[in-house]
């Protein structure tokens, strides 16, 4: 059964592949980001926490399996290597680093959503860092920062994958102006205009539900020359 609050990471330096896999997740009601490489990743892991990483083992630049090393350093959130290898030395290797599971390329997608469910069944979940806040005030209405949830009251807000992902990336970043550039890398898509200015639509679309005149925000705010920040009460 899918846990309906999990946020996974792709990482892969295919870029076809990594779309597949996080279209088909998010089909199966997870929150999915993505990185290219492990230094991507890197980046990403520094503002947002994970339930689970799916981590490419042949990737240029650093490897899967040393990635996994450093993962295991700082993070206890569970790995499943994907390879297209399957020798056992390679197995042993990924085992050896800290991964929780190992899944040899090609595999059925349906096989990769049971190895994940599997390995979220049996790890606890990664919690939220001890000096974040638990809840944000945002007029009327109040996130919870751990489930990714939102209220009006006792109602709750509908927010999109993309809203939700978008919500996480800020309350870890409160106050701080984050750029269109570094929104479109932490939302794990590839760079460019079109992505910077699809993130400005998605920007609108979330001020549309936070705000009670999105024309004029004060709680996703536009910082001229910086970015976006959000800034609750």
């Amino acid at each position: 059964m899918t846990d309906p609050d999990a946020h996974l990471l792709i990482v892969d330096d295919d870029e076809r592949i990594r779309g597949l896999l996080q279209k088909y997740l998010i089909r199966h009601g997870f929150l999915v980001s993505a990185a290219r490489d492990a230094a991507h990743a890197d980046h990403i892991l520094r503002g947002l926490q994970f339930d689970l990483i799916v981590l490419d083992v042949m990737m240029p630049g650093e490897d899967g399996v040393s990635f996994c090393q450093r993962i295991r350093e700082r993070h206890d959130v569970p790995v499943l290597l994907l390879t297209a290898k399957n020798e056992i030395d390679d197995r042993l290797a990924g085992l050896g680093a800290g991964a929780d599971d190992y899944l040899a390329k090609p595999f059925e997608p349906k096989e990769l959503l049971l190895r994940i469910n599997s390995i979220l069944r049996r790890v606890p979940p990664t919690e939220p860092a001890q000096l974040a806040p638990k809840f944000l005030s945002l007029g009327k209405l109040r996130y919870d920062v751990e489930k990714g949830t939102m209220w009006s009251g006792d109602r709750p807000v509908r927010l999109t994958a993309t809203e939700s992902r978008l919500m996480r990336i800020f309350s870890s970043s409160l106050r701080q102006p984050l750029s269109r550039g570094r929104l479109v890398e932490d939302l794990g898509r590839d760079g460019g205009q079109a992505q910077e200015r699809a993130v400005d639509v998605q920007i609108t679309r979330l001020r549309r539900k936070i705000e009670a005149d999105p024309r004029q925000p004060r709680y996703l705010q536009t910082v001229r020359g910086s970015g976006y920040m959000l800034a609750p009460d």
